[in-house]
């Protein structure tokens, strides 16, 4: 229920994050602000998720990414090329507040998530291609999203910010996520019983995360406008045409094309607010558009595997 609705809980936890003040003033006792305090612990829940996505990674897998790396690797480097291009084109194009411009080339940046892997199944797509994209990405991000950033910012990300995303997305994405595979694979009988356990914690913390970005950013919320709405569209249905035009180009099938769509359209915008959470510590509003892309991807992506479901890829026989 957690996994398969997730975007209906989305709306709930986050409308209840946003009306939280009128929630408890009416209460006898007063009551801290759960959401605004809770900021501090979004580095440490994306560490747990990683660590137990790790836990779950198949050894086969893993091993894939070597037998398979020229695709993988030009899968990985589409996806590092592309949206941060997407991300800072459309911001040159449509006016934005620094902060919001700042936020939607963080979108860009940030590795594809693992909503991307299920939607792909649910696609008809090449799943262990999926996965393998997913995990070159989220290894490579401590060198790759540094690096981007620099090239995005220019000199208004110092070498001090790159030494310090480096070592944030290292001990939250990376060591977690090695640690836990190394895990999963001294102990394989207990993956069974990891895995409903791992997936709705995954679940939880994209809740937790969204809603605490929604408290810390009450005020702002109410003065949206359509300019970082469509941005945020422009810039999701782009790395979806990309990702499969970019497998075209590199040609693979289209089972494998519909995978690195969903990857590069799918960004991981949960990693995205809790990296500009660390990173722009007194400017709230940047974490803005890395929390409405999450809806967005997450519906967008839903609308179009749910699509692909029913059409049998090109290199597949037609079937009911």
């Amino acid at each position: 229920m957690l996994e398969r609705f997730l975007l209906v809980w989305l709306c709930i936890s986050s409308a209840i994050a946003y009306a939280w003040p009128k929630i408890t003033e009416a209460l006898p006792v007063p009551i801290q602000d759960v959401f605004v305090d809770g900021k501090p612990t979004l580095p440490y829940a994306i560490c747990i998720t990683m660590f137990s996505i790790g836990w779950l990674l198949p050894k086969t897998e893993v091993d894939a990414l070597f037998k398979r790396w020229p695709t993988v690797f030009a899968g990985t480097c589409v996806q590092y090329v592309t949206m941060p291009l997407l991300a800072i084109a459309v911001t040159l194009i449509v006016p934005l507040t620094e902060d919001l411009r700042t936020g939607v080339i963080m979108v860009g940046c940030v590795p594809g998530a693992m909503a991307s892997n299920v939607l792909t199944l649910l696609a008809r797509g090449n799943v262990s291609y999926s996965v393998s994209l997913t995990t070159s990405a989220t290894l490579l991000s401590p060198i790759c999203v540094p690096l981007v950033l620099r090239l995005m910012f220019g000199a208004a990300f110092p070498i001090s910010l790159i030494m310090k995303t480096f070592i944030m997305l290292s001990w939250t994405v990376v060591i977690p996520t090695v640690f836990g595979h190394m895990l999963g694979r001294r102990y394989p009988h207990t993956q069974s019983r990891v895995t409903p356990f791992a997936k709705n914690l995954a679940s939880l913390v994209i809740l937790w995360i969204i809603a605490v970005v929604v408290g810390l950013n009450r005020d702002r919320l109410s003065e949206l406008t359509f300019s970082i709405v469509g941005c945020l569209l422009f810039l999701n249905i782009g790395g979806y045409i990309s990702g499969f035009l970019a497998g075209r180009w590199i040609g693979i099938d289209e089972r494998m094309r519909r995978a690195l769509a969903l990857e590069i359209g799918m960004q991981n915008a949960g990693l995205g607010t809790t990296l500009a959470a660390s990173i722009f510590v007194n400017r709230p509003e940047v974490l803005i558009p890395t929390a409405l892309y999450t809806f967005g991807c997450m519906l967008t992506g839903t609308m179009l595997a749910r699509y692909w479901s029913v059409i049998p890829p090109g290199d597949e026989p037609a079937t009911t």
